[in-house]
C-alpha cells in the first residue's frame, strides 16, 4: 500500500494514522531512516519485537547444531 505525505515547516513529517496504527507507531517511540539509493525507508525501533523474532528464528537451534558447523567452518 502506498501513503503519502507533506514535508511541513523544520522538515517534519506526518505518518499518516493508518500507517502508524498498522506498524504501532505511537507517540513518543523511535523510528529510523534508512537511505537506499532514492529509497527513505522507516522503520519502527522496537528492541522486543527484534528480540522475539531472533527468538523464533532460533527456537529450533541447538547448541550441538551451532558446534557442529563452527567445526565444520574450522575445518575439524
Amino acid at each position: 500500500m502506498t501513503y503519502q505525505a507533506k514535508v511541513i515547516s523544520g522538515g517534519k513529517v506526518v505518518i499518516p494514522a493508518d500507517l502508524r496504527r498498522e506498524l504501532g507507531i505511537a507517540d513518543g517511540d523511535s523510528v529510523t531512516f534508512e537511505l537506499e539509493a532514492d529509497r527513505l525507508t522507516l522503520k519502527r525501533n522496537d528492541p522486543a519485537a527484534a528480540l522475539a523474532r531472533l527468538r523464533e528464528g532460533l527456537k529450533d537451534y541447538s547448541v550441538t547444531q551451532f558446534l557442529r558447523e563452527r567445526r565444520q567452518d574450522w575445518g575439524e
